[in-house]
């Protein structure tokens, strides 16, 4: 029996798919992988990247040797989208700047109504 290890990105241990022969195609590790962790196709599609190379596999036949290690991530069925919103933050004064001033009038305000009767 051969094995490809694989492990999802926001988790630290891998898991193991076996199979028959010295590789197997990308197709068939994801509908294992999918039954392994009972994801339904309907509703993801899976992202498998060589966990030393970093090469994604892209095309369904790609075969993929035993005993690899792959990073699976779960992604929608069309694709990661991209936002047609672009937003730009501005700041013309330093952040520490701001906050130290604000802390300072809020702890100068509250020791005045401190003393106030």
């Amino acid at each position: 029996m051969s094995c490809v290890h694989y492990k999802f990105s926001s988790k630290l241990n891998y898991d193991t798919v076996t199979f028959d022969g010295l590789h197997i195609s990308l197709c068939d590790l994801k509908k294992q992988i999918m039954g392994r962790e009972k994801l339904k196709a309907a509703d993801c599609d899976l992202q498998i990247t060589n966990a030393q190379t970093k090469e994604e596999y892209t095309d369904d036949n790609a075969l993929i040797p035993k005993n690899s290690s792959v990073i699976v991530r779960r992604i929608p069925i069309g694709g990661v989208k991209s936002t047609s919103k672009t937003y730009v933050i501005s700041r013309t004064e330093p952040v520490m700047g701001t906050s130290k001033a604000v802390c300072k009038n809020t702890i100068s305000h509250f020791f005045y109504t401190l003393l106030l009767p």
